[in-house]
């Protein structure tokens, strides 16, 4: 009998296959195939350096094995095993008690290294990694227009057709494209991960053609790939990818949104599934960019009515006025975001820059704060409940 061991494993139905993981692991310990990344039980040491870069909280998974789950079982998963009955294994004292070393991993596999993500209760049963590198969805490109006024933000909303295949999507879920050519060592360019910005039926209503919301990168491979696409081109794309930021079927429920720049293409997938589903919760979105003329979808935004969604633009680059940062706006209307923290209907979601988590968490601490309550204890009550939401990067 082997002594039972915890093993570190990724979650295949959470994972969106942005390979982060992969290049942060100091000893290689992380690789991927077209269907999975997984890590290597022989290489890993539990260092956790992998798990704060990790968008999704798929890194964050632990089982104790027996055995530990080989490579080749691993690029075969499609869900998680569950925890084996280790209790039930003969790893026990004279008395039959289990072995505290034996129970100690398991309270610690069972606790992670952090509060782990979840789906709102009512949301739709995401499809995951459908099309992998081995066998991408071939789609063409349907539109490709300029959302920006700023020569220093080229935002572009571009629009893909995968025709006869099926691509079924949900709002939140990203897919991955495949630029083409290799890298300077010699290999493919891997998929570079964009959120979806358009609702589950289509762009166009029934149509299921999807639309991204990509910054051209002076130095991105993939984004200038994509800014420079031009109609008919075919372009490959893997997917779809995420299941947890997804918004609740619940027309009850409210959603505050809290992004920057194409932080806001999963918020505009919201809206407009809201819109079209006739939703009655409301939603409130704080959207924070350099200017109008950078900001994605300045103009369509004017042209969502306050009962749907109402905004709180923020700029940080406005001639002659001070800077202003979406946290700044947050705590200016710490009534309104007071009560919809105090509300068990709302979803808050969190999307842009992974710089502007740090400013986000100390507004909602003073505003818990003022609430007569710790900021960490109702954020990690409302992760559990699948209804705080985080993807930045």
């Amino acid at each position: 009998m082997n002594t039972p061991v915890k093993q570190h494993l990724i979650d295949p139905e959470i994972c969106i296959r942005c390979y982060t993981c992969e290049m942060t692991c100091p000893i290689g310990a992380i690789e991927h195939d077209d269907n999975n990344v997984i890590v290597n039980a022989d290489i890993c040491n539990f260092c956790m350096d992998c798990i704060p870069v990790c968008p999704t909280g798929s890194i964050d998974e632990w089982r104790v094995v027996e055995t530990p789950y080989s490579l080749e079982q691993q690029y075969e998963f499609d869900e998680l095993p569950d925890q084996e009955d280790i209790e039930a294994a003969p790893v026990t004292d004279e008395e039959g008690n289990m072995d505290d070393t034996v129970a100690a991993l398991l309270a610690e596999a069972h606790q992670g290294a952090g509060g782990k993500a979840r789906a709102p209760a009512s949301a739709g049963k995401p499809v995951v990694n459908m099309y992998n590198l081995g066998k991408p969805a071939k789609m063409k490109v349907q539109g490709n227009y300029r959302l920006t006024d700023d020569p220093e933000h080229d935002v572009r909303h571009i629009i893909l057709d995968p025709g006869a295949l099926p691509f079924p999507v949900l709002e939140g879920q990203s897919v991955g494209i495949i630029a083409p050519g290799a890298d300077a060592e010699g290999k493919p360019h891997l998929p570079r991960l964009y959120s979806v910005s358009s609702p589950r039926d289509g762009e166009r209503p029934g149509y299921h053609n999807i639309s991204l919301t990509v910054k051209r990168d002076e130095n991105g491979v993939a984004s200038n790939y994509l800014c420079d696409l031009e109609k008919g081109a075919s372009v490959n794309v893997t997917g779809p990818f995420g299941a947890t930021f997804l918004i609740p079927n619940d027309a009850d429920s409210r959603l505050l949104l809290i992004c920057t720049g194409t932080g806001s293409a999963p918020m505009r997938a919201f809206t407009m599934q809201r819109q079209r589903a006739s939703a009655k919760g409301g939603m409130t979105m704080f959207f924070g960019a350099r200017t109008p003329q950078s900001l994605p979808y300045f103009g369509p935004l004017k042209k969502v009515p306050e009962t749907v969604l109402k905004q709180h633009l923020v700029f940080s680059r406005m001639d002659g006025k001070d800077r202003e940062y979406v946290q700044d706006r947050i705590v200016a209307q710490e009534d309104e975001v007071a009560e919809m923290l105090g509300d068990s209907a709302t979803h808050i979601y969190i999307c842009g820059l992974r710089g502007m988590e740090e400013g986000v968490e100390r507004a909602m601490t003073s505003i818990a704060e003022s609430m007569g309550v710790q900021w960490a204890n109702l954020r990690d009550t409302m992760r559990d409940d699948g209804r705080y939401h985080v993807e930045t990067y």
